[in-house]
C-alpha cells in the first residue's frame, strides 16, 4: 500500500523518542519540517547539538529554532531553574500547549497538515498534558484559532520505554541526548534518566 506524504512539523528535542520519531518519518518520506523550541531549559545546548546532529544525518532541513527561555524564566520549574527540584517541582504548566501552539503556528504558515510528538505509553503518563486526549483537545483548538485541521501524530502513544529503546537500537539512532539537568554525563536522579533505568528492569 502506498503511504501518502505528508508536510510534518516534527517536534524535535533531540531526546531518544522525538528523535526515533524523525528516523520513522523519514523512512517514509515525509516532508518533515523541524522545530526545535528553547522553553529555558537547563538542559538546552546539549539538547540542541542533539536536535542538530539528528537533522543532519537524516538529510533534513536544518531545525528551526523557537526562542522562548523567557518562558521557563517567568514560569519556572525543576527542568528550568538548579534552584528547584528536578523530579518534585518538574511539572512545567503548559509546556506542551506552548510547544504545540507554537508548531500549529510554524504548521501553518507553511502549508503543512501534521504535527508529529513523541508521546509515550499514555497510561504511564505523569503529568495531565501527556494524553491524546489532550491531543484531541489541541487539534480542535487548532481549529478555532486557525481556521484550519491541523492534526496531530503521536504514534508512540502505546509504546513504552522499552519499546522506544529497542526500536531506536534497531535503527541505530544515535548521539541523542535526554537528561533533565544537563550535564555531560546523565544525572541519573530526573524523570528521562528514571524513564532509562525502569526500562531496564521491564
Amino acid at each position: 500500500m502506498l503511504i501518502e506524504i505528508m508536510k510534518v512539523v516534527t517536534l524535535l528535542s533531540g531526546g531518544l523518542d522525538s528523535s526515533l520519531l524523525a528516523y520513522l518519518l523519514n523512512e517514509e518520506k515525509h516532508d518533515q519540517f523541524p522545530v526545535f523550541i528553547n522553553y529555558g531549559q537547563r538542559n538546552f545546548e546539549r539538547e540542541w547539538e542533539a536536535c542538530k546532529f539528528i537533522c543532519g544525518r537524516l538529510n533534513l532541513r536544518a531545525p528551526e529554532l523557537f526562542d522562548l527561555k523567557g518562558y521557563g524564566k517567568s514560569i519556572p520549574s525543576g527542568l528550568t531553574s538548579d534552584s528547584l527540584d528536578i523530579i518534585k517541582d518538574a511539572f512545567l504548566p503548559n509546556r506542551n500547549a506552548l510547544f504545540l501552539l507554537s508548531a500549529s503556528a510554524f504548521a501553518y504558515q507553511n502549508n503543512c497538515t501534521h504535527i508529529a510528538i513523541g508521546f509515550l505509553n499514555e497510561e504511564n503518563h505523569i503529568f495531565p498534558d501527556q494524553t491524546r486526549n489532550f491531543l484531541d483537545k489541541m487539534e480542535e483548538l487548532f481549529y478555532i484559532s486557525l481556521g484550519t485541521k491541523i492534526y496531530i501524530l503521536s504514534p508512540f502513544i502505546r509504546f513504552n520505554k522499552a519499546d522506544i529503546i529497542a526500536l531506536a537500537q534497531r535503527k541505530e539512532v544515535t548521539n541523542t541526548y535526554s537528561c533533565h539537568a544537563g550535564y555531560e554525563k546523565p544525572c541519573g536522579k530526573c524523570i528521562a534518566c528514571l524513564e532509562f533505568i525502569n526500562s531496564k528492569k521491564m
